[in-house]
């Protein structure tokens, strides 16, 4: 027992990074970005400050780390003498270290939101429900790190010292198999990975190209509103390869290309449907006019995106017209 005593307590400072890296997870995931210490490296300066102040406890006296564990674990024990002379300046932030991981989580769960509302947001332009398997997983990340924030508080205000580790752990598992099943269980978490052996060979990539400046053009040009509006063609104009194209709203829409379009085209159509400066046109007509070649094409899209057709749309949104 005394030969591993030095493992209690020593290994605070890397609770410290469980919270920041879950932010990681949080922040690839979302913007497809390595982490780079040249970066993120003020990421690592509580965990690494920590670490530091408790140097002068891994280098302590055995009675010192083996009172310490009877302290957090067996208070009614009889503890080891130790010298007088010996500084115990280490424990002000030890004292402190509760509100530390209190900080630290609520910190990363703000981090973690403001990325996840910037993910939703750049949807937001047509009102087009983000529905991208990345967007769900951290957005329910963040929704685990809230409630990890309240459940630890509340085992901190119940119990002093170590004494509510047992739950937190207990809480700590469930994620973990949780998320383990979700890994395992859920073929949709893996089904994007087709789509980067799919353009791996691409070549000529314009490095710069993102799926907010396509979608800036996209919308600032009224570009899907053009019944010429087609991948090779959108591609010849930003001097693109169509295949990095696809790839981009692929991975950042969960869509293809064409599925990308016929969403804008039909959030558009239904403004128009409900809009007195169009009712001298036709349902068809409006469907002309919001890029759609053919009546069919125009309720086939309409409904698989709405779950209605035009002409039930337009009842229930404006029944007097």
């Amino acid at each position: 027992m005394k030969k591993v005593l030095f493992l209690n307590d020593s290994t605070e400072f890397l609770v410290l990074l469980v919270f920041p890296f879950s932010y990681f997870s949080v922040y690839g995931l979302i913007k497809r970005a390595p982490i780079t210490l040249k970066k993120h490296w003020w990421h690592f300066i509580l965990p690494t400050v920590y670490f530091l102040t408790q140097v002068p406890f891994f280098l302590a006296p055995l009675a010192v780390k083996y009172n310490a564990y009877l302290g957090a674990y067996f208070p009614s024990f009889e503890t080891a003498e130790v010298s007088e002379s010996f500084s115990y300046g280490y424990h002000v932030i030890k004292d402190i270290f509760d509100w530390l991981i209190l900080f630290s989580i609520l910190f990363y769960t703000l981090m973690s939101l403001k990325l996840v509302l910037a993910e939703r947001s750049k949807h937001d332009p047509n009102k087009i429900k983000p529905k991208s398997g990345k967007y769900i997983f951290t957005r329910n990340t963040v929704v685990v790190l809230l409630l990890l924030l309240i459940f630890i508080f509340a085992v901190f205000y119940s119990y002093e010292d170590d004494g509510g580790d047992h739950y937190i752990v207990f809480f700590q598992t469930l994620i973990a198999f949780s998320t383990t099943y979700l890994i395992m269980a859920e073929s949709r978490f893996f089904e994007k990975s087709w789509i980067a052996d799919k353009y791996e060979t691409i070549s000529n990539l314009k490095s710069d190209l993102d799926f907010e400046k396509i979608q800036n053009y996209v919308d600032t040009e009224d570009y899907f509103l053009s019944q010429q509006a087609s991948l090779h063609n959108l591609a010849s104009i930003l001097k693109v390869h169509p295949n990095q194209i696809s790839k981009i709203i692929n991975l950042e829409n969960d869509s293809n290309f064409n599925d990308y379009i016929n969403q804008k085209r039909v959030e558009k159509a239904k403004a128009r449907l409900v809009d007195t400066t169009y009712a001298h046109l036709t349902i068809e007509a409006i469907g002309t006019s919001v890029g759609f070649k053919s009546k069919s094409a125009f309720y086939s899209a309409f409904k698989k995106h709405t779950g209605t057709s035009p002409s039930a749309f337009t009842k229930e949104s404006s029944p007097k017209l």
